[in-house]
């Protein structure tokens, strides 16, 4: 969420960022209502003061035809409260909505687009895998592998259900723990956090309300989180920090829940787009400056572009357009995995930074050196997601004779197994 006193001072800012995230905002609206607010709120807050003055003189009155009196004035002075406080909720009500709608205004480096295919490429690593035979995709793969069940997933759990079973659990096992080593050197602090959260979770990260279709909620008003994010923000919510403490780095892990409302057709098959996945996540909380930012955002994009090597996999890393952003983000990476048998490179990670858009949401705070209280900055990138990189591991290195290759670096997760072969 922007400061409204930054909305009003930086309009046109705000209208030319909202233009090229292809985001419609009305400001006008808003500021006609910020203004109305404010005056209702002057109103009532005379009118409480007047009410708490009447009170005590109605307590201290010895003559009872002034007692009656005031009695008399305070009901008419309450009427007129009652009345204005009710036209205040109604204005808030629209100004909170408004105020939730207005996104963030992206860096100047971010590139002009409309969708994911104005996206700009900024690094290529690793050559694309070819092959001297006919290569299958990573559903005949797994299938003929026994690591993955199809048919049993949608019976148990629906479209897009799946089992991973077999070496394809325990490819997946090996890669959240090599992953937990990998980005644990690093720096960061290991949380296993909630996916079940509180509405005002997603509120304070941005999901809500754009992203309302793609959320999954249970019967008793929570909902399920689509990444470890989430959870990790919500953790120090209304809090105080120490500066000392800044950057504060999590590696956080969590199942994750997307109802992939808007993507009917796409991906049906596979283990691209499921509905229930895995994440580990990196966040950083760090202190209220854009030099700040923009270094951690490098320092974690970069973190997961090294796991990528050290698995020996192809990607590119492109900048997102400022129509493929989130609302709140101020600028954001996507780390894309080489497919072969789609012979497109394919997202795997997100790396985004935000300002202080999500923490004012979550009111997380800290002191600079002055004493001055200031939101501090937040930022995620994927470490990496289960099973969606078991597409791009198993289609690059499977073999002639149907086996697999494991990557080196998996190896000693695996009990020094060097590859994956039908059971005999």
């Amino acid at each position: 969420m922007l400061d409204i006193k930054f909305i009003r001072d930086n309009k046109e800012v705000v209208a030319a960022g909202a233009k090229k995230k292809h985001v419609q905002i009305d400001l006008d609206r808003l500021i006609t209502l910020d203004d109305r607010r404010k005056e209702i709120l002057l109103g009532v807050e005379e009118k409480r003061a007047k009410q708490n003055e009447v009170t005590k003189s109605i307590a201290a009155a010895q003559d009872d035809v002034k007692r009656n009196e005031m009695i008399l004035s305070m009901q008419t002075l309450k009427t007129a409260l009652q009345k204005e406080e009710d036209e205040l909720k109604e204005v808030m009500t629209e100004w909170q909505t408004l105020m939730l709608q207005v996104p963030n205004v992206p860096d100047m480096s971010v590139p002009e687009g409309v969708d994911d295919e104005d996206n700009q490429e900024i690094k290529v690593w690793g050559e694309k895998t070819t092959f001297d035979f006919e290569p299958k995709s990573h559903i005949d793969i797994m299938t003929e592998l026994d690591m993955v069940d199809f048919e049993r997933g949608v019976k148990v759990s629906g479209f897009r259900g799946y089992f991973l079973k077999n070496q394809g659990a325990l490819l997946s096992y090996a890669i959240w723990n090599y992953a937990m080593d990998f980005f644990m050197e690093k720096g960061f602090d290991p949380m296993i956090v909630p996916s079940i959260v509180r509405k005002s979770n997603l509120y304070g990260t941005g999901h809500l309300p754009n992203d309302a279709d793609d959320v999954y909620h249970t019967q008793d008003g929570d909902y399920l989180a689509g990444t470890a994010e989430i959870g990790t923000m919500g953790y120090h919510s209304d809090e105080v920090l120490d500066k000392a403490q800044l950057p504060i780095k999590y590696l956080s892990f969590s199942p994750c829940f997307r109802r992939e409302a808007g993507s009917h057709g796409k991906d049906t098959k596979g283990l691209i787009r499921v509905h229930e996945f895995y994440k580990v996540e990196q966040v950083i909380l760090c202190e209220a400056s854009h030099e700040e930012s923009v270094k951690w955002h490098d320092w974690l994009n970069k973190n997961t572009e090294e796991f990528i090597e050290s698995l020996g996999i192809p990607y590119h890393t492109v900048a997102n357009c400022g129509g493929d952003l989130g609302q709140g983000q101020v600028k954001k990476y996507d780390i894309e995995l080489w497919v072969p048998m789609e012979k497109k490179y394919r997202e795997i990670s997100s790396a985004s930074y935000f300002h202080d858009f999500q923490t004012r949401r979550f009111n997380i705070r800290y002191k600079d050196e002055e004493g001055k209280m200031r939101y501090v900055h937040s930022l995620n990138c994927t470490a990496i997601p289960t099973p969606r990189i078991l597409v791009s591991l198993i289609e690059n290195y499977q073999r002639a004779d149907g086996s697999v290759a494991i990557p080196e670096a998996l190896q000693p997760y695996l009990r020094g197994k060097t590859e994956i072969t039908k059971k005999r």
